[in-house]
């Protein structure tokens, strides 16, 4: 079996089924950042409920199943039009960053590319870098991905305060990993049945940029998408002759290497294949 860890994934919007079916596939980690609930919240409490649910009660569900788990705190870039509801729950952040599991700041960024999506994602980098935090990105989709990107990059770029390689810019796509890497960010290219990569599409590009700090996800939330995509990147790696440790390198020496840049990260693998 080839064991892997899912680097982007958020298991509260999936069934104990899925961690079962993950478990059977081989996965024994994953890191769950703060997402849109499926519908805006009315208010910050609603934040601190689920801030709550992810480094109190998810982890309990995932080691049910023998997966380790760990978190990003953030709100949402679907969220951050409300400049004034957003500030209100990064200054609840503060109290959660201490529970077990906390890896980082995330997923913040942009969502249509506003000025007030641009304030807040600039306030959370504000946060991370005043308590040393790790950073998850999410870029946009479809036809906002580049510019919000460059966007996102340069925003990066003018704190001088954060060091790159804390930093994966995720939601990656033939367009986007260059600049990211090239500025010298961790990336993650997330695999989704429809939008964003496939598993072959994300092969091809291992193919040509290599294994250095790129990862891969499968970002399942209440939307269309697949518990089980990095499996099936991992079929397709198989399929295509590479080696089992180049694969590992990207579904389970990565994210650790990743991870372990957070003095929180204290989950420690138990597997050797």
């Amino acid at each position: 079996m080839s064991y892997y860890i899912d680097p982007h994934i958020h298991m509260v919007s999936r069934t104990t089924d899925d961690y079962k079916r993950m478990a059977l596939a081989g996965c024994v980690f994953v890191s769950e950042p703060a997402f849109w609930a499926g519908f805006d919240r009315s208010g910050p409490e609603g934040f601190r409920d689920y801030f709550r649910q992810l480094t109190e009660y998810e982890a309990k569900r995932a080691r049910a199943y023998g997966i380790g788990h760990g978190t990003w705190l953030c709100i949402n870039a679907k969220e951050a039009e409300d400049v004034s509801l957003s500030r209100e729950v990064i200054k609840m952040i503060p109290e959660f960053l201490d529970q077990p599991g906390v890896i980082g700041i995330g997923e913040i960024g942009l969502n249509k590319n506003t000025r007030n999506e641009s304030i807040v994602f600039i306030d959370h980098l504000d946060l991370a870098a005043r308590t040393n935090e790790l950073i998850l990105v999410h870029t946009p989709h479809l036809a906002d991905k580049y510019q919000g990107t460059r966007m996102i990059l340069d925003m990066i770029r003018g704190d001088g305060r954060i060091k790159p390689e804390r930093v994966c810019i995720d939601h990656v796509e033939e367009h986007t990993i260059r600049p990211a890497l090239d500025a010298g960010h961790w990336v993650g290219m997330t695999l989704y049945p429809i939008t964003k990569c496939t598993p072959a599409r994300a092969a091809d590009l291992i193919e040509q940029y290599g294994t250095d700090r790129i990862m891969v996800n499968s970002a399942g939330d209440w939307g269309h998408s697949d518990p089980l995509a990095v499996p099936e990147f991992i079929f397709e790696m198989k399929s295509r002759g590479h080696s089992d440790a180049l694969i590992r390198k990207v579904v389970f020496d990565n994210p650790l290497e990743f991870f372990r840049q957070s003095g929180r990260f204290t989950w420690n693998p138990t597997v050797s294949g």
